[in-house]
């Protein structure tokens, strides 16, 4: 080394750590990039990204090479350090130990640090820049790589610490979670979307039915005129019929196959039995994404839920499942559902049977939707009884008025913001 002058040697110095600062960047942004952008990237034809994922499923091996690489490179380093000490001060002690600290400095600071700070940060794009280096490195030097791995891969087998192969599949919770944190790259309605269709699978119909109390349907048994008119001022083009009580539902009644009969009066009791479609029942606990499956596959369009005893609870259609993904977009009829919303005063009047999951929804709330639906329901279980008008109550922290009863049930409340 004599033989050089000290600027080759400071020269040579700082390509080493440049070397040392590329393998440890190399190595972070390897591990630390996101695999499906990558995929992505691939499957667009990015070269660069398809190289990267061939080394990330080699693991080992890509490793191998980038240690083997950056251990080399820090141990030149120290060498060096140590000959241009000597060359200056002599063989002094304290020289080598001063050599040795600055060079434990540098390669923290240079070829440690700030290298794998940056490739953290810029994984992907650093990532496919790289694989076009690491890539012929690793074949130059595959037979040392190969031979290293023998002995890592032994004591691994020896410890019981299998390397895992291929990383697991993301579980919804965490498919909801990166949704959620997908910030600018997914528009918010898309974003709410795709969260709301997670949700669906711990949702059931009965969360999300017209609870039987609101249904609109036809008595088969009144009489021929009543019939005519229901069915001339109905709003829905689909109507259970049930026979002496509502919930002896007997089919369900198409409205326009019969407009013409309806409008010339050529209509009776015989024709609507003939008319009657069968009754498609659900039970209270199917969950909202299966049933919109089996919507699909039994080609149906609404059904009635009945719980474990086959008692009716309510209907629920295909409309009401595809609202709880993108949202409401229709009603059942004009003014039937007025909005949600707070007003001036912090307060806002609600409908009883206005379901509970979307009083949440609209007025940010967090009222308890484990039990009863409906505003309502939820009202009379925590008062166990039915309450006059006036009488105030706190459920879950949210005050709240009842402003109307009605047939025993309640029919309008004032929620206050909490």
């Amino acid at each position: 080394m004599g033989d050089y002058p000290l600027s080759t040697l400071s020269i040579a110095l700082v390509m080493l750590l440049v070397l040392s600062g590329f393998f440890s960047m190399s190595e972070t942004s390897m591990m630390a990039a996101n695999r499906y952008r990558l995929r992505h990237l691939a499957s667009q034809g990015h070269r660069g990204a398809q190289l990267a994922l061939r080394l990330i499923a080699s693991t080992d091996k890509m490793l191998g090479v980038i240690l083997l690489g950056n251990n080399l490179v820090n141990a030149a380093a120290a060498t060096l350090v140590s000959v241009i000490a000597i060359e200056l001060f002599g063989g002094e002690e304290w020289a080598l130990a001063a050599g040795t600290l600055f060079i434990t400095f540098a390669i923290l600071v240079f070829s440690e640090i700030t290298p794998k700070i940056i490739g953290a940060a810029n994984a992907e794009r650093i990532a496919v820049i790289l694989a076009f280096l690491l890539w012929p490195l690793l074949r130059l030097s595959y037979p040392v790589v190969w031979f290293i791995n023998l002995f890592a891969t032994g004591l691994l087998k020896v410890l019981r610490l299998e390397p895992a192969g291929e990383p697991a599949a993301l579980t919804t919770e965490e498919l909801r979670t990166v949704v959620l944190e997908s910030g600018r790259y997914l528009p918010e309605a898309h974003r709410d979307i795709l969260v709301n269709l997670f949700d669906l699978e711990h949702i059931t119909v009965e969360d999300i039915m017209t609870p039987r109390g609101e249904l609109e349907s036809i008595d088969i048994t009144a009489p021929i005129d009543e019939i005519r008119d229901q069915l001339a001022t109905s709003f829905h083009t689909r109507l259970p019929v049930y026979e002496g009580e509502p919930g002896n539902v007997i089919g369900i009644l198409h409205l326009r196959r019969l407009v013409a009969l309806v409008l010339g009066g050529e209509i009776d009791h015989a024709t609507l039995r003939e008319n009657l479609a069968a009754p498609y029942f659900i039970p209270a606990e199917t969950h909202a994404y299966d049933q919109l499956r089996f919507f699909r596959e039994n080609r149906q369009r609404l059904g009635l839920v009945v719980d474990e005893y086959g008692e009716l609870l309510g209907l629920v259609t295909i409309e009401d499942i595809i609202e709880e993904i993108v949202g409401k977009f229709t009603t059942s009829m004009p003014g039937s559902e007025a909005l949600i919303h707070w007003n001036e005063d912090g307060t806002a009047l609600v409908d009883g049977g206005h379901s509970l999951r979307e009083i949440n929804r609209a007025l940010g709330l967090d009222l308890p939707i484990d039990g009863p639906k409906t505003l309502n329901g939820l009202i009379l279980e925590h008062l166990r009884d039915i309450p006059e008008i006036g009488v105030g109550l706190r459920i879950n922290g949210i005050p709240m008025e009842v402003i109307q009863t009605e047939n025993r049930r309640v029919k309008v409340v004032k929620i206050h913001r909490p």
